[in-house]
């Protein structure tokens, strides 16, 4: 759902598609950097308040997960989006309750009513909410360990195309339809509870009790967790006075077998996540030690689901504020809010100590250029001079068309420096930073002069709107293969002032690289100009980029770093 929701914000920012004819005019003024992240992280919002019917969590998500550059404007924005999502969701759940959706209108992750009656807990519950947490944090470290590897194995199998990625899937259905019907044989069947509000045995898709070949008037545990929706089984756990429902053998098994699941299942070709597995996974062990503190403990073992849920998710995600919300949204459970809170900084605290989260291990699995909010301590030993990479590639402030089309076509920059040289100006200047795909857009005007002199610039409004400059959308923007010029027009001149950001964020070269990273960062730069600190040099030192501030590219450097770092 996070995903689907950034997606259908992406296709917004970009101006709709166009390969489907879905395009409206007003989303152009969508199409900047800034506004399109914005609309990214209010998806994500969505995502997680459609999926959970927790519109603060979403907020909340969005803040810790998915935005690295947070406004006070972004605040209301994901706030709004969140509020049309649960006013939205509350509609259609009323239409479908009344029979009009089929199966749709069953389940929904609702876990279980408020209760009117506050538990209460001692020191002895403390204690074991405290074991909770420290075996979350095990357990998740575990997890993310063990996904990294077959995510690498993933990565290798699903290389090698299409039949490979279908063979994959196959297989781990295979074995989740296996497991979902051979385990429930191990298990005994139990009579149905007296003075029962539910149906027993269920018949139907959702419900709390699954005959599977018991005889009449009996269910069978584990079938009851393996042949429902994830919701009903999540609420079966989480369910209040049912501590004699479920055998400690059929936990074990459940425990087990969705631990191992959840980890073979996420990265094959199937739109699945990690959430929900973890949340059941959790909620098992969490009863499992519910039930065997049963006479120490004053807390029901469905609370214990809850927290046991709530520390393998912090073991995992490594979220802790979010996490809490969307659990508390979810089960409208206010006054377990400390217990919640405590049992997620332990097993974020534990899990932290054998490896970072598992969607930080993705990014970086992934080769994505993620930076830190802080900077790496062997930062503070370089200056922002020693990691630009080389040769640098600049334009002149009027420069001749072949130069351009050539930088374009043997390098993939994304910007130029742009210097005014003489006869221009009297000494080499730095003008400012020029977009590749300004430039483009600027090359397929064609407004080309044979003299190198410096013009008004007027021809660019006359020629091109303010949208013609706007950022393209995935795979749609202008290429330089799409241009082609004639010998004459390779000899000829181009005016980059017009289109030239005068006034990039530059910083000195014998500035720290730790402060540095930190500028980039929290101004959410592209690039970053490096100039000289002493005069009569050329203008310019080179561009820092992401790229230049990542482990890999400075380890690279200077490999001395990691010896002694």
């Amino acid at each position: 759902m996070v995903h689907t929701g950034a997606c259908i914000a992406n296709l917004l920012g970009q101006g709709g598609s166009r390969k489907y004819h879905l395009t409206w005019n007003w989303l152009k003024y969508f199409k900047n950097d800034r506004d399109r992240r914005d609309l990214i992280t209010c998806g994500a919002a969505a995502g997680v308040a459609a999926a959970f019917r927790a519109p603060v969590g979403g907020v909340l998500f969005a803040l810790e997960e998915a935005a690295s550059w947070w406004r006070s404007a972004l605040l209301w924005r994901t706030f709004f989006t969140t509020a049309v999502v649960a006013v939205v969701l509350r509609a259609l759940i009323e239409f479908c309750r009344k029979g009009k959706c089929g199966l749709f209108g069953q389940g929904g992750l609702i876990m279980f009513d408020l209760s009117s009656n506050v538990p209460s807990y001692g020191t002895q519950d403390l204690i074991a909410i405290i074991i909770l947490g420290v075996i979350g944090g095990v357990f998740g470290g575990l997890f993310n360990f063990l996904l990294d590897r077959i995510l690498r194995v993933y990565s290798i199998i699903n290389e090698r195309g299409a039949p490979s990625k279908i063979l994959l899937t196959i297989t781990i259905s295979i074995i989740t339809s296996a497991c979902s019907y051979g385990l429930p044989w191990l298990a005994a069947c139990s009579p149905c509870p007296v003075g029962s509000m539910e149906e027993c045995p269920t018949i139907g898709r959702s419900g709390n009790f699954k005959s599977f070949q018991c005889p009449p008037g009996h269910y069978n545990g584990l079938a009851s967790l393996f042949f429902n929706t994830n919701d009903d089984a999540i609420r079966n756990l989480f369910s209040r006075g049912t501590e004699n429902e479920f055998h400690m053998s059929s936990l074990f098994v459940f425990f087990i077998a969705i631990y191992c699941l959840g980890l073979v299942t996420y990265g094959i070709a199937v739109p699945s996540g990690l959430f929900i597995p973890v949340i059941l996974a959790g909620a098992t062990y969490g009863r499992i030690v519910g039930t065997l503190l049963g006479p120490m403990s004053d807390i029901d073992p469905g609370l214990f689901a809850l927290l046991g849920a709530a520390s393998f998710l912090g073991g995992t995600m490594r979220m802790t504020v979010s996490v809490c919300v969307i659990l508390l949204e979810l089960t409208n459970e206010l006054h377990m809010l400390p217990l919640v809170m405590l049992v997620l900084l332990i097993s974020k605290t534990i899990a932290d100590c054998f490896n970072k989260g598992v969607y930080d291990q993705i990014v970086v699995m992934k080769g994505l250029p993620f930076m830190e909010a802080h900077a790496e301590p062997y930062m503070r030993h370089l200056v922002a001079s020693d990691v630009v990479s080389g040769p640098l590639i600049s334009f002149s402030g009027v420069e001749k068309v072949g130069n351009i089309v050539h930088a374009l076509r043997i390098t993939g920059h994304n910007g130029f420096p742009v210097v005014d040289e003489p006869p221009v100006s009297e000494a080499p200047e730095l003008v400012g930073l020029v977009l590749r795909s300004h430039v483009l857009v600027l090359l397929s005007g064609r407004n080309f002069m044979k003299e190198k002199v410096k013009t008004s610039g007027s021809f660019v409004l006359r020629r091109f709107g303010a949208f013609d400059f706007a950022k393209p959308g995935s795979g749609k923007g202008m290429k330089i293969e799409d241009l082609d010029f004639t010998e004459e027009e390779m000899e000829m001149y181009v005016d980059l002032h017009p289109i030239t950001n005068t006034s990039p964020y530059t910083v000195v070269e014998t500035m720290s690289l730790a402060k540095a990273a930190v500028l980039f960062r929290a101004l959410g730069l592209r690039h970053l100009l490096v100039v000289p600190k002493t005069p009569g040099r050329f203008p310019i030192v080179g561009i820092l980029t992401r790229h230049d501030l990542m482990p890999e590219h400075i380890h690279g450097l200077f490999p001395n770093l990691r010896k002694s770092h």
